[in-house]
């Protein structure tokens, strides 16, 4: 089985259960499988990332699985404002984030709602040269586990969606998406849009953050911010201290 999310923003959980830990969120028009079902809840798998976790069965509309391919195979369409409207049948009237999937809505089989956007898209084609820009659309975002949106994003998510926005794909976690591209030998090498990634202790990778001109980041860190960046790590200029240890830079592009 297969599904799409027909509201706004809905929390991807880690059990199935209202007291659950959010691990993500599935943003208007993004489209999943459905791995398992019990009663009142769904596990399912994001098409976009592969990201697992279980979602409220009352909050979705199940596709086919024509549909389901169709829409994995065509253009993303994406809102590009902070928050736009979709309207619909009866009067609706709902906000959706930046970064929703709208591909979807010139598909009648599938948009039984009669959803409407009439707000700026973009297509997600690749364009490094916006990155840092699209990156300012969430600054002063607060820091939200699981989070996804201006309203509330955790460091990985606000990657992975200035990304997205910009027609480039990342995975969901910051470890994850340590895996993807080519690391760099020194911060002097890298470019605005890069990204440098942070370990603990233990040396496992917990916190990525998008480079900017100048040895600066910006980055999620109970808000979304702009620090300085150096040889090692993100220095918070309010403390006068270092608050995350670099690890590696990577250049996804």
């Amino acid at each position: 089985m297969f599904g799409i999310c027909n509201l706004a923003i809905i929390p991807l959980r880690f059990e199935p259960n209202d007291r659950s830990e959010i691990v993500s969120q599935v943003l208007f028009g993004e489209h999943f499988e459905i791995l398992e079902q019990l009663k009142q809840w769904s596990r399912i798998k994001m098409q976009y990332d592969d990201y697992e976790g279980w979602v409220d069965s009352k909050q979705f509309q199940i596709i086919s699985e024509s549909s389901y391919n169709q829409l994995s195979t065509e253009a993303i369409i994406l809102n590009a404002d902070l928050i736009e409207y979709i309207t619909g049948r009866s009067n609706l009237l709902m906000p959706i984030p930046l970064g929703s999937s709208l591909s979807f809505i010139n598909h009648n089989e599938i948009n039984t709602s009669g959803f409407d956007f009439e707000g700026t898209k973009t297509s997600g084609e690749k364009n490094k040269e916006n990155l840092i820009s699209t990156a300012f659309m969430y600054l002063n975002a607060p820091y939200l586990w699981g989070g996804k949106t201006p309203f509330g994003i955790d460091c990985s998510g606000f990657t992975q969606m200035v990304y997205k926005l910009n027609g480039y794909k990342l995975l969901r976690d910051a470890s994850q998406q340590s895996t993807q591209g080519e690391p760099l030998s020194f911060i002097e090498e890298s470019e605005p849009g890069d990204l440098a990634f942070f370990d603990n202790e233990e040396g496992n990778i917990i916190h990525v953050g998008i480079i900017m001109d100048d040895n600066y980041i910006i980055h999620a860190s109970g808000k979304v911010r702009i620090d300085r960046l150096d040889h090692l790590g993100i220095f918070n200029s309010e403390t006068n201290k270092h608050t995350h240890k670099l690890r590696v830079i990577k250049k996804i592009i």
